[in-house]
């Protein structure tokens, strides 16, 4: 795959659902189920976003108008590490961490639900402080020899931090077997993507690392299907690292404490509306008759349902007992942790 900065931006279907380049190798069941993850993300966002509203659940970053981001784990395979941060929770669904697992999270439960098969990392709040992460378990990998890939994910803003562009260096330095990914959605909160870099992409920067870089339609599910499993077969062949930025929008707020009214125009949010990801994708299915207007009905009250049993259980769980906090930091917990967990115990007391 050539190196795409000064050309044009990967493109594999246009805003109404057409055609426009290389469709990836993916079967008809394939495609219908990567539809279904997007429906998935969009119905989980939306629910998400009510329960915080009714004081059911604590603060949320809506994922409306980046459900291309599935495409970012259905090219791996189920030993390939995924590292993401609070705007990658569909791919992390997806690489098969139960939505029960996201439902306790947020809640400020210790999540009893999380599966280590899955091969994720929990999400990151702290900006790009997953990069190295993604890197040292890239370089894991490769010193154990194993066939296996790491993804690491984060957004425009987080690239302005140190640890971003330190992944980015070491990974080119010792040909880690990692994919860096940043989903740029236009905005970091209220800062606009032009004040995070003059280049004209964030992707600029690989080429100084020495790290071959991609330009991706972040909206266009199978172009960042086609892209992601270009950028892994690479990595798994020893070949060394790639940077793919995904041209996404954040078509909601940035998390459930902002309100986007005060900072972005109300054009801008126009001119993206059109190019949703969900639409782009349920228009191409229905072209070619993998999708009817029924089964999207159908698919989508299946999901509702899915995600209302899994928030019934969360539901009926107890909280947390907070003395089991202390348990998790030390194996050997310090003076000032058992002096505090003594105080916590008087107060309930």
């Amino acid at each position: 795959m050539q190196n795409q900065l000064d050309d044009r931006i990967i493109q594999v279907l246009n805003h109404e659902g057409e055609v426009a380049g290389e469709l990836p190798e993916l079967s008809d069941d394939e495609l219908r189920a990567m539809y279904r993850w997007m429906v998935f993300g969009r119905v989980f966002s939306d629910r998400m976003v009510a329960l915080q509203r009714q004081g059911r659940s604590n603060t949320f970053a809506p994922l409306t108008g980046q459900e291309a981001s599935v495409a970012l784990a259905t090219a791996l395979q189920p030993d390939d590490w995924f590292v993401g941060s609070y705007r990658e929770i569909l791919p992390i669904l997806a690489k098969g961490v139960p939505p029960l697992a996201m439902l306790e999270t947020y809640k400020g439960y210790i999540p009893t639900q999380y599966s280590r098969e899955a091969h994720t990392l929990p999400i990151q709040i702290v900006l790009a402080a997953q990069m190295p992460h993604a890197a040292g378990l890239a370089m894991a990998i490769k010193y154990e020899g194993k066939p296996h890939v790491a993804v690491g994910v984060c957004g425009d803003g987080a690239t302005s931090e140190g640890d971003f562009n330190e992944t980015l260096n070491f990974a080119g330095v010792f040909k880690a077997p990692l994919v860096v990914v940043v989903q740029n959605n236009g905005w970091a909160i209220s800062v606009p993507r032009r004040v995070q870099t003059a280049a004209s992409f964030i992707a600029d920067r690989g080429p100084g690392f020495g790290v071959p870089s991609f330009v991706v339609d972040g909206n266009d599910v199978l172009a960042v299907h086609k892209v992601m499993a270009d950028c892994v077969a690479r990595a798994r062949a020893g070949d060394g690292p790639s940077l793919v930025e995904m041209m996404t929008y954040r078509m909601g707020a940035h998390t459930t404490a902002d309100d986007p009214t005060k900072y972005r125009p109300e054009e801008e949010l126009a001119y993206w509306k059109p190019r949703d990801p969900l639409l782009r994708m349920r228009m191409y299915l229905l072209s070619k008759g993998l999708l009817s207007n029924t089964e999207d009905e159908q698919m989508h009250e299946a999901v509702a349902a899915e995600i209302q049993t899994a928030v019934s259980a969360l539901d009926a769980m107890p909280p947390t007992e907070p003395s089991r906090l202390f348990e998790l930091v030390y194996e050997t917990p310090t003076p000032q942790l058992v002096a505090q967990r003594a105080a916590l115990q008087d107060i309930g007391d």
